[in-house]
């Protein structure tokens, strides 16, 4: 269908432009033949005109005696008077070597009186014994006309030349208006007249170095600046176009011309062919609209007649099909509700491996993180034993003296020692088991205490100074102790690493109650988290530390832990620098503990 659509409008198209194409040609060719009639009709009123007044006695006897003052200005008189009868634009009468000895437009500023014309074709022509024509840009008058030249013969030979200059403005006012554009070129393709004043002297062909110099060599435009015409050719068919630029918008024109072999120029006459092309689109749409309706009407009587069959037959056979249809949309439903009722298994399966997956992902972030605190425990452990060994030493020696209230003192500070390695086993084993699933109330404070313990090695590595605020009455969150301590330990340590090494390396830990909710934030004052790495900051595996250094998993841990709380984790850069990490839980204020973890 599309391509039938296509080819619909691609020849017919084609066929309605050509058939439009024709019909503007024809009627631009009648404008041509009239304007080519008036321009002959014009000129021919002239023609013989110089020859008569040549033969004029009084004309004669000038070239015989040129020097004659009498005769100059008899002839100038005789000339000024034929001049306004005949209503042509100047006569006037030339000397052999060239020279204008009389003139219709004697008395009259600019005359060609003194002037010298034997560089002019129509003056070489006639004094060679022809009757001439030339048109020309007037070098004197600076005014456009037609030239016909005579010789005046006088006695045994040729003493001179008249002239005939007609006045061409009339016919080309004519022009101006209507929808043609017509002008008149010369051989060498400049345009001489125009309806369109902006185109005179400019060409339709190249200005090549042998145009330009045999224009140059007449002097037929005068000084006037001759330009070519930015346009290009084309053919339609077999008519010829012609595209230029016209007030910024290209424009297309239909090309007629007709060449005038006496007065050596061309009548071209331009048609625009948007309304031909628009005349052609508007054909070719209605011509495909009544072909979509016909085929329309065509579709409706057959679909009409299909549906009367159609409907005769589906009641013959719609007690069956229905039959067929129940069996097999029970069968079907069957089908389907075995296939959900495994589905459903499958997804339970898999709901249970994801969270078997996820806590013992937590477990193995948990672990990873006791594995990266064992250099530090060790160092806690090695103190209270190494000064355990010096006290029970030291206790010895003073029971061995009798000094016993001194070795009392001793066995209570090893026992004070022996107490603190206990509490740092203790936090480090709640931290390394695995939770329950249970939720319930959880003191922020004992949290935080809880992780301070475990953290403290790594806080002091970093020489961090942690400052708490969590108000006159810490809040009570919902959540599992165990794990709310991993996701603090994650971001606390995640503090440190970003202030280890700077010159500010504050880390403020505070909360507040509002609206149901706790809100507690950590804030370090380290270089911030770029936008790049805030996008991806809780993915698993990502991680911006060095090999060795960790695994990526923390952050997105604590992010689903906080999540499978009914809260959430944030991170976004602090207005006065730093990151802050924004950890908001369900508060839990008045409620009793459920079950420890």
């Amino acid at each position: 269908m599309p391509f039938v659509v296509f080819a619909f409008f691609y020849y017919g198209g084609s066929l309605a432009t050509r058939a439009y194409m024709g019909e503007a040609s024809a009627q631009a060719g009648t404008a041509l033949r009239l304007a080519v009639s008036a321009l002959s009709g014009h000129l021919n009123r002239y023609e013989a005109l110089p020859a008569l007044i040549a033969d004029h006695d009084d004309i004669k006897e000038l070239v015989t005696h040129p020097d004659d003052k009498d005769l100059r200005d008899a002839a100038n008189l005789y000339l000024k008077e034929i001049n306004h009868l005949l209503k042509s634009s100047d006569i006037y009468v030339i000397k052999p070597d060239g020279e204008t000895i009389a003139a219709s437009n004697f008395d009259m500023p600019g005359s060609f009186i003194g002037e010298n014309f034997s560089y002019r074709p129509y003056f070489q022509e006639a004094i060679a014994g022809k009757q001439s024509r030339f048109y020309a840009l007037g070098t004197t008058s600076l005014k456009r006309g037609y030239y016909f030249g005579s010789p005046i013969r006088a006695g045994d030979g040729i003493r001179g030349v008249i002239v005939f200059k007609v006045d061409i403005d009339m016919i080309e006012s004519s022009w101006t208006s209507g929808e043609y554009r017509i002008f008149v070129s010369d051989p060498e393709g400049i345009i001489f007249m125009s309806g369109k004043p902006a185109w005179l002297y400019n060409s339709i062909l190249p200005l090549t170095a042998d145009r330009m110099q045999r224009t140059e060599a007449s002097r037929r435009y005068a000084n006037a600046a001759l330009t070519a015409l930015p346009l290009g050719r084309s053919r339609f068919a077999e008519h010829d176009l012609m595209t230029m630029i016209e007030e910024g918008a290209q424009k297309e024109y239909l090309v007629l011309s007709q060449y005038m072999q006496a007065e050596d120029w061309t009548v071209n006459v331009l048609l625009d062919t948007g309304s031909v092309r628009a005349q052609a689109r508007t054909a070719l749409v209605a011509g495909f609209l009544m072909l979509c309706i016909a085929g329309l009407a065509f579709a409706v009587l057959r679909q009409r007649r299909m549906r009367l069959n159609e409907r005769m037959q589906l009641q013959a056979d719609a007690r069956n099909q229905l039959e067929r249809r129940v069996e097999e949309r029970t069968a079907d439903l069957a089908r389907v509700n075995s296939r959900i009722e495994e589905e459903i298994a499958e997804r339970r399966l898999t709901e249970q491996q994801l969270r078997q997956t996820q806590a013992d992902l937590i477990q193995a972030g948990k672990l990873a993180g006791l594995g990266q605190m064992s250099a530090a425990l060790s160092h806690e452990f090695n103190q209270p034993l190494a000064a355990a060994k010096t006290y029970t030493d030291s206790a010895a020696v003073l029971l061995d003296r009798g000094r016993n209230t001194e070795a009392q003192d001793n066995i209570r500070r090893i026992g004070g020692l022996i107490d603190r390695m206990a509490a740092i086993s203790k936090h480090l084993r709640n931290f390394a088991r695995k939770p329950n699933e249970k939720l319930g109330p959880v003191p922020l404070d004992e949290a935080i205490r809880d992780t301070l313990e475990i953290v403290a090695w790594r806080l002091k590595a970093a020489d961090a100074d942690l400052q708490l605020d969590l108000g006159l009455h810490p809040p009570v969150v919902r959540a599992g102790s165990v794990r709310l301590q991993q996701v603090l330990v994650n971001v606390i340590s995640n503090a440190a690493d970003a202030v280890e090494g700077l010159n500010d390396r504050r880390i403020e830990v505070s909360a507040f109650e509002s609206a149901g909710k706790v809100v507690l934030t950590v804030r370090d004052f380290g270089p911030g988290v770029p936008a790049a790495i805030a996008e991806r900051i809780f993915d698993p595996f990502f991680t911006t530390k060095g090999v060795g250094k960790g695994l990526g998993l923390g952050l997105s841990i604590s992010y689903n832990i906080i999540k499978d709380f009914g809260g959430s984790l944030t991170v976004e850069n602090h207005p006065d620098g730093g990151a802050e990490f924004r950890i908001e839980l369900q508060s839990a204020a008045g409620a009793m503990p459920e079950a420890a973890e």
